[in-house]
């Protein structure tokens, strides 16, 4: 019995050096092809999320001045060529020898020229006088603003300044006389600063729809402003609505002046925010 038992123990012996080498055989296999004992790992498991890159989405400022609304009239002005017309420039845009424009076709090109620091005075007021600004025609809209019982024309035009600014001007016409006459005109700013949102005949009243806060006309040549409200000119987050009517000489306002929230228009809008903080007693209890 001792033999058997001393020969079972040197067989074991044998079979563990004679499987040694295989087993090291089979560990440094896998090593060297991870197929083998390892499962394909996909794209998505190793790769992060393709990232787009951004680009600009600014807000399209004019979508309610150029949609479709009050595109239509029974009035001679609808058949008005305003494309090609002279329209007088209101104060801050007049040229000492221009104080009128003329499209062509709907649009007249800006002239700019460059005035150096090293110029003789004469030489540099001879080139500003040089200078004038552009202009386009944008829409005409048609409804009785005035109360008369007929529509007027109301043509938008664009002041083209060879940059992204976008001040506007406004002219009503009546016709008379076989022809548009002017009633009326004004200007509004550049986008947020001011700029025009919308343009309607709302509860008897031309409504006017100002980008900012407390805007609206003041004259016609102005629209009042807080002070202290600047943002993006490309992205307002506030309008500001005000309503109008014709007195046979002038547009006055009525009612309050509202202020929105473009991104909840449907909130309950602060009302004539301007008195408010435009006040010197208000800012000082601030």
């Amino acid at each position: 019995m001792r033999d058997i038992a001393s020969n079972l123990v040197l067989l074991s012996l044998i079979v563990i050096i004679f499987l040694s080498p295989a087993c090291r055989s089979s560990v440094e296999a896998e090593k060297q092809n991870p197929n083998v004992s390892e499962q394909p790992v996909t794209l998505a498991e190793t790769q992060p999320a393709a990232i787009p890159s951004p680009s600009p989405n600014f807000p399209n400022l004019q979508a309610e001045i150029t949609d479709e609304r009050f595109k239509t009239t029974n009035s001679d002005l609808g058949k008005f060529d305003f494309r090609n017309f002279t329209y007088p420039l209101p104060r801050g845009w007049q040229h000492p020898v221009d104080k009128q424009i003329t499209l062509e076709n709907g649009k007249v090109r800006p002239i700019a020229v460059d005035v150096d620091e090293d110029m003789s005075n004469e030489e540099k007021a001879e080139r500003k006088a040089a200078r004038r600004i552009g202009m386009s025609y944008v829409t005409s809209r048609f409804f009785d603003v005035t109360g008369d019982g007929a529509d007027e024309a109301i043509v938008i035009l664009k002041v083209e300044t060879e940059g992204s600014a976008i001040p506007q001007l406004v002219y009503i016409y009546q016709w008379k006389d076989g022809k548009p006459e002017l009633v009326w005109n004004f200007r509004t700013g550049d986008r947020a600063d001011g700029g025009l949102k919308d343009l309607r005949f709302e509860n008897n009243l031309f409504t006017v729809e100002l980008y900012g806060q407390d805007r609206f006309l003041l004259g016609e040549t102005e629209t009042g402003k807080i002070t202290g409200d600047e943002e993006q000119l490309c992205c307002p987050t506030y309008f500001t609505r005000t309503a109008y009517k014709w007195n046979g000489r002038s547009f006055l306002m009525q009612g309050k002046r509202l202020s929105f929230e473009i991104a909840n228009p449907s909130k309950p809008p602060l009302e004539n925010y301007g008195d408010i903080v435009n006040n010197p007693k208000f800012v000082k209890k601030k």
